[in-house]
């Protein structure tokens, strides 16, 4: 007996020192954590502090749209390197009562005394990233009071006050934004207002000390005092004028003055009897909805994750898709007629797809003829207890922005305007207000048109491959909404840019950890450039699924990020 017992605790400490090696008992061995489940409402967004402003809004009887807009104030106040109110947004809504889908375009314009001689006789073939020439005027704050306008039920002042709180009472500096802000003094040092707001006592606050910015926090009183117009017709507007003055600018009160949002209809294509829904251009979104098209033709029902020929057709779609995106995207009013719904067609797809060989990598592509025959970011998705949900997405575009801080406000103005083309001849080409070419996209998924899954992936032009990565780890290899984002992701570097850079050569791969070198060793045989990129290339990732036989909400949220999922 004595000798029995000896042996079923050694079979026991075997067993669970088994357990421990491994990576988990549940899901598959890369994933996190498992989903949140919730029935009455749930919020995945970058920061806890933003997941939790969400949560509170919703058990206070607020929508999906008040929560999101919380959430959204909250990050740009506790994550100033990856948004704010000084950059652009955009959003999907689903509305429960009409079972409708709503898309909000609330980017702005260039400045309307910014002519196409300044670059010229600046002798600049490209728009620089930092300083007064890729500022665009910021449409988040119209955005907010758009989508609250048409859904919002509680007041605007009490969704801003958790922003104002932390604003005015400081927060803990997460790990990535201390990262980030690391950088502040050498990209940003010499302009001005920088050291004054980001730098408190000359230095960027380390992970976990307190940071505040009072100016912002009287910034956003004035918004949730005054409305949308104290932004963009009050102080904050004559500010914006006076400072672009002073340092040789050129976005102006008039500019700001005349900026609206704009309600947009999504557009979609079905991916194995799945409807996906994008936002048109400016933004880049149906770049991920033709790769997706070109897929749909390949059978890979039998081909596993992470395969030489997953990564390989995958890889192959991008660089099809990729250089009509750099060709034909733009702001939609400089697009030629009908030109979307034909480079998501599925005639169009099928003319594409004849381009890949399943054997070999391309070295050289070109975008297509689909002419009519006649003629760094942050992501967050909220749902409440009616079945209402929220595909939001909002950024700076590069890190902190442009450098441009307007005096006495407390954030840095967007750099968008650097997607600009100066090309002649072209859709994206340089114009006064003109919105440029985006990548922020906000995404969601219908199925037998009920909703499914509202998500999205941040990280500039990687966005549309993310949102393809997500939706085939879902559909074609039976992730679930956790897994499909924690899962090892891919990126290609090397397509055609709306800015004008052109593709010399077939690009290079890079993939995460996780992909097994057998993989590597066979994409190379077939032509590819295989490498590595740094942390942060891959984005973050937030989405809710949503169960309809059961209503139930399934959150999930980003590993790589400071994110955070809950519900009620």
């Amino acid at each position: 007996m004595k000798a029995f017992s000896s042996l079923s605790l050694s079979i026991v400490l075997v067993f669970s020192l088994t357990l421990s090696a491994q990576d988990r008992p549940l899901g598959r061995a890369f994933a996190t954590r498992t989903e949140v489940m919730a029935r009455n409402g749930i919020a995945c967004t970058s920061h806890p502090l933003a997941t939790s402003a969400a949560l509170d809004v919703l058990r206070k009887g607020g929508s999906a749209v008040d929560a999101a807009i919380a959430a959204n104030a909250v990050l740009g106040v506790v994550e100033p390197h990856v948004n704010g109110v000084g950059g652009d947004l955009y959003a999907i809504v689903y509305e429960a009562k009409t079972g409708k889908l709503h898309g909000l375009n609330a980017s702005g314009r260039s400045p309307y005394s910014l002519a196409m001689d300044t670059f010229k006789n600046r002798k600049i073939e490209f728009i620089p990233p930092l300083g007064p020439l890729p500022v665009s005027v910021p449409g988040c704050v119209d955005g907010w009071f758009s989508l609250h306008g048409k859904f919002g039920k509680r007041p605007m002042k009490d969704n801003l006050s958790y922003a104002i709180g932390y604003a005015r009472e400081g927060f803990a500096v997460a790990d990535e934004a201390s990262a980030s802000w690391q950088r502040v003094e050498a990209v940003y040092g010499k302009f001005p207002n920088v050291r004054e707001v980001y730098l408190p006592g000359g230095k960027a606050p380390k992970r976990g000390e307190i940071f505040r910015n009072p100016q912002l926090a009287n910034t956003l009183e004035k918004i949730a005092n005054g409305g949308r117009d104290a932004f963009y017709k009050g102080d904050i507007a004559r500010a914006i004028d006076e400072f672009f003055r002073k340092n040789g600018g050129f976005l102006s009160y008039r500019d700001m003055a005349e900026h609206t949002s704009e309600w947009i209809d999504p557009v979609s294509v079905n991916y194995r009897g799945y409807d996906v829904w994008e936002l048109p251009p400016n933004g880049q979104g149906i770049a991920a909805l033709q790769m997706l098209n070109i897929l749909e033709g390949f059978d890979l029902s039998n081909v596993p994750f992470g395969s030489p020929e997953h990564i390989h057709l995958f890889v192959e779609a991008k660089k099809l898709a990729y250089e009509d995106r750099a060709r034909f995207y733009a702001d939609l009013e400089y697009m030629q007629p009908g030109i979307v719904q034909r480079l998501i067609s599925k005639e169009y797809a099928n003319e594409r797809r004849k381009l890949i060989n399943p054997k070999r990598a391309a070295s050289t592509v070109e975008a297509g003829n689909p002419n009519l025959k006649d003629g760094d970011t942050i992501y967050l998705t909220v749902a409440d207890g009616e079945g209402n949900m929220v595909s939001l997405i909002q950024s700076n575009f590069r890190g902190f922005g442009s450098g441009m801080v307007p005096d006495g406000l407390g954030f840095m103005l967007q750099d968008r305007g650097q997607l600009f083309t100066l090309e002649s001849g072209q859709a994206n080409t340089y114009a006064p207000h003109k919105r440029p070419f985006h990548t922020i996209i906000p995404a969601f998924v219908t199925k037998d048109g009920k909703p499914w899954m509202s998500f999205g992936v941040m990280g500039g032009s990687f966005q549309p491959l993310g949102h393809v990565e997500i939706l085939m780890n879902m559909i074609d290899f039976g992730m679930n909404a956790q897994e499909a984002g924690d899962a090892p992701r891919i990126d290609h570097q090397g397509s055609s840019e709306p800015t004008g850079e052109r593709m010399k050569d077939s690009g290079q791969i890079t993939l995460e950890y996780g992909i097994p070198y057998e993989t590597i060793r066979a994409l190379m045989q077939m032509g590819h450039r295989v490498g590595w990129a740094p942390p942060g290339s891959y984005g973050g990732y937030q989405a809710i699924r949503f169960d309809a036989a059961n209503k139930v909400y399934f959150g999930a949220s980003d590993a790589r990020k400071d994110g955070h999922s809950a519900g009620f």
